[in-house]
């Protein structure tokens, strides 16, 4: 496959606070560390090597469009990556098909131990569609591996990201030119009338929802975040919505992986 979801940006108010809701939750969480910019986080790592940052901002950072969603709309989702299989050349095809990309852009943050990870990253000016990412330390350094995959919670991996936007037809060409794939689905939600996209990536969805007019819920979500993702599903043993309280704000779900 081209790319694999890497992370899903999630910014709270207290990390210690947050931690522990996490855990009471049934996810093991471990403790990030420090970026140069001051912000702090904790991971949540998947088997399927995905993971959740949960970050906090304990001094403003003007200009930082994470920040910026968090001041004006409170603790949520505000980002999610891909990992592409070849990042420079993804950039530059994203580039040749008109996405406007700052980056490469060197990132790092400083472990609880001392140690040091690094990597690049390549972000879209409009948050319609996720940022790419790229380590420059070895990948098991910033997304562990092995017993802190394992959650008490039986949650295994992403099953499907929804993500928000304007213009549907927009944001599907714009997926299309990232994923070098056609839509696996295209039109009305049944029953709620807003218009969806959806892509595969293995066995992840990715659905981008439009609402048709101004009382559906994307557009809420629009009015509130803006474009990005606005909700999150893993794969476990059962069907179940998280408590949005203890998950400070994002919507997340377990589902049960069906057979086809």
């Amino acid at each position: 496959m081209p790319f694999t979801i890497d992370h899903i940006v999630i910014a709270v108010a207290d990390l210690d606070q947050a931690t522990r809701d996490y855990e009471a939750l049934g996810f093991t969480v471990l403790p990030g560390g420090e970026h140069p910019r001051g912000s702090r986080n904790a991971l949540v790592v998947l088997a399927d090597g995905a993971y959740l940052e949960i970050i906090a901002f304990p001094t403003p950072v003007p200009d930082f469009r994470w920040w910026e969603v968090f001041r004006a709309a409170g603790p949520g989702f505000v980002d999610y990556a891909l990992l592409p299989d070849d990042f420079e050349a993804d950039i530059a095809r994203q580039r040749a098909a008109g996405i406007e990309l700052e980056g490469p852009i060197d990132g790092s943050r400083l472990q609880p131990d001392g140690s040091r990870i690094a990597w690049r990253s390549a972000r879209p000016l409009e948050p319609d569609i996720p940022f790419l990412v790229e380590d420059t330390t070895p990948r098991h350094l910033r997304v562990p591996e092995g017993a802190p995959r394992i959650h008490a919670n039986g949650v295994t991996g992403v099953a499907a990201v929804t993500v928000a936007v304007r213009d549907l037809a927009a944001a599907t060409a714009r997926y299309r030119a990232l994923l070098r794939q056609e839509p696996v689905a295209v039109g009305t939600v049944p029953g709620l009338g807003f218009g969806l996209a959806q892509f595969r990536i293995g066995e992840q969805t990715l659905s981008i929802v439009a609402p048709r007019d101004a009382g559906q819920a994307p557009s809420s979500h629009l009015a509130a975040r803006g474009q990005g993702i606005c909700a999150l599903s893993f794969f476990g043993a059962e069907d179940i919505a998280l408590d949005r309280r203890a998950s400070h704000g994002a919507p997340l779900e377990i589902v049960r992986r069906r057979r086809s």
